[in-house]
């Protein structure tokens, strides 16, 4: 029987993005991290190496979101199959789209807890405040999931996860960064791990006076800025062998501002603002009874959200200011179970989940699933995942969900990946009930396919090229025409067609033996169809080098291009620049330098964008 504590495998995670072998783990010393296969946490019900999953997965490493005041959005967008939509600075609306679906398809986890808002229109996680400080890993699952999530798991997954203990004993880890727009931003985390137990701590904070949400060329002048701070601790003790059990949980709160559609106006205070807090606590069990490995959660996810604008008045009355509060809810209750079968390495993961969520003014709703997932290698080479998942909406009825992956070794440096799934969005609180709603609308449905093949050359390059397709109908979307709602101006409304994406992504990464890598990224989306779906480029194009010079110094350059892009907005490049040297053995000084060559571009429509911008910081790890 081969059980799977996620305790031992969890904290090593941060460290196994680096192929290694287990003699690696074997000549560690104690207080030493050890390098294991790369693993995936998303692809399957259970951790998996990524050379045994056949679903498309990227990785992001802690290193490359340790700086503060570094948007967490500025990293993803870099990936294949990933476009952002930045609504201004930092603070304001930013929405991340997987393989051209819309941020609501593509749910956001972080630490175990989902953390889309209920209280949206549609409950996507909203980017725009997020930056690196206190997040260790980020992980992008690309392609259909509800066969294992559930609804809204059409584009992909995101899975966050904060600090984790990667070494035994006591360390702390500190950074602090300064730059344009008056921006201080601030990290400090501190770890602690022995035989049975793990925990972590990390606090961020950041302030920024920002520049204009509304582009500054447009003649808009106010700069609007964002205030944060966030907290999260996770905790975990072995009881025995079989036994674990944990908890954890995060905190923050933000302000930022925003401009009115129509732009800043002289003589108005501009005080349009966004004020959120939001927490979120899970608690679990891993246990062993028999031959069956068990893991229980029960989460709890709340956002309270208010926006405040103050709209001018004619003559010499004053100011209106209107207040909208958004308080949304999520409980959820999910076990799992795991048991072999059979000796060949085959496993059966099955389980169950029920979740509630309420939004203030929008009543509630309940979704139920239960799923099971067979994951077994036919031969040394070929690993198959079949998994199947049954919904019932309290509001929109039932689905089933399923989806097949495989992968195989065609030879060790060599890997084919295939998947096909379908999978479902049940409509928001807001959706159904909203002044604009209609609480006869129904689930929408999707089917997704991807081929891809992967190339490796030793343990630190590779070349992977995947061609994915994906077809969705009975959108929700706002129907003019539609007066159901009693509203003049149209309701939400199931839209007539069908939406369809198509495309190709590449991603690269090679070291070479002077010391350069050099890495990069493409993808071509054809929006074959689209109804009422996102805006994204037909072309973006991630291209970066790094090395180190004899002086211990990093330097880094990395290239972002986009177009074809829709809304006939123009194409645009920036170029970025990262530096870094060691002061002493545990302390880094760096400099990073965004937008170098200071181009003028939007990433959505009448919104701007950072000038060149840069920043300077100190970070260390004791």
């Amino acid at each position: 029987m081969k059980h799977r504590h996620r305790l031992a495998t969890g904290t090593a995670l941060a460290t196994c993005l680096a192929a290694g072998a287990i003699q690696a783990q074997e000549s560690a010393t104690p207080d030493q991290p050890y390098a294991l296969p790369a693993i995936t946490l998303t692809a399957n019900a259970e951790e998996t190496e990524l050379s045994r999953s056949g679903s498309s997965v990227s990785v992001i490493e802690a290193a490359t979101l340790a700086a503060p005041a570094r948007p967490v959005s500025a990293a993803l967008q870099d990936l294949p199959g990933v476009s952002l939509r930045r609504s201004g600075p930092l603070g304001t609306t930013a929405a991340i789209s997987v393989r051209g679906t819309p941020e609501e398809y593509v749910p956001v986890i972080f630490d175990g807890i989902d953390i889309g808002d209920p209280a949206a229109g549609q409950p996507a996680f909203d980017f725009g405040g997020l930056t690196g400080g206190g997040i260790g890993r980020i992980e992008v699952l690309r392609g259909t999931q509800s066969a294992l999530y559930g609804s809204r798991a059409i584009g992909g997954v995101i899975d966050i996860q904060s600090l984790r203990p990667t070494r035994d004993g006591l360390h702390h880890s500190f950074a602090l960064e300064a730059g344009s727009y008056d921006t201080l931003a601030a990290s400090y985390g501190v770890t602690y791990r022995d035989d049975a137990t793990d925990l972590a701590f990390s606090a961020s904070r950041i302030k920024t006076d920002g520049f204009s949400a509304r582009d500054e060329n447009d003649g808009n002048f106010e700069a609007d800025g964002h205030d944060a701070t966030r907290l999260s601790f996770y905790a975990a003790h072995r009881l025995d062998a079989q036994t674990t059990i944990g908890l954890n949980g995060f905190w923050e709160d933000s302000t930022s501002n925003f401009d009115d559609f129509s732009g800043d106006v002289a003589g108005t205070p501009g005080n349009d603002k966004t004020s959120r807090e939001a927490f979120g606590l899970r608690a679990f069990a891993d246990f062993t009874t028999g031959p069956v490995d068990h893991r229980i959660a029960l989460t709890r996810y709340r956002t309270d959200r208010l926006s405040s604008q103050d709209f001018a008045a004619p003559l010499y009355l004053p100011n209106v200011v209107v207040d909208d509060p958004f308080v949304g809810t999520r409980t959820k209750l999910a076990w799992q179970g795991a048991t072999d079968l059979g000796g060949n390495g085959s496993r059966l993961i099955f389980g169950a989940d029920t979740e509630k969520e309420t939004a203030q003014g929008l009543g509630d709703a309940r979704l139920s699933g239960a799923f099971a997932e067979i994951t077994t290698p036919l031969g040394p080479d070929v690993d198959i995942s079949a998994s199947i998942r049954r919904d019932d909406h309290s509001r929109a009825g039932g689905f089933t969900s399923g989806r097949v992956s495989a992968v195989w070794r065609v030879q060790p440096d060599l890997l084919i990946r295939a998947a096909i799934g379908n999978g479902f969005r049940a409509p928001s609180l807001y959706e159904l009930y909203g002044p604009y709603g209609d609480a006869s609308i129904t689930r929408e449905k999707s089917m997704t396919a991807e081929l891809g093949i992967e190339k490796q050359w030793g343990e630190d390059s590779y070349l992977r090229v995947t061609a994915f397709w994906l077809d969705a109908e009975n959108l929700i979307g706002f129907d003019t025409s539609s007066t159901s709602c009693g509203q003049p101006f149209g309701c939400y409304n199931q839209v007539e067609g069908r939406s369809r994406r198509g495309g190709v992504e590449l991603d690269g990464r090679f070291a070479l033996s002077n010391g350069l890598t050099l890495s990069g990224a493409y993808t071509y989306t054809d929006n074959i169809d689209s109804t009422d779906w996102s805006d994204v480029s037909e072309h973006v194009l991630s291209l970066g080098a790094e090395t180190r010079l004899a002086t211990g110094t990093t330097a880094g350059i990395s290239l972002h291009y986009e177009a074809d892009r829709r809304l006939d907005l123009p194409s645009f490049t920036t170029v970025d620049l990262d530096l870094s040297h060691p002061l002493t053995a545990e302390t880094t000084g760096y400099l990073r330098i965004e937008n170098l060559l200071d181009r003028e571009y939007q990433l959505v429509r009448g919104y701007g964008t950072s000038d060149r911008a840069i920043y300077v910081g100190i970070r260390a790890d004791f």
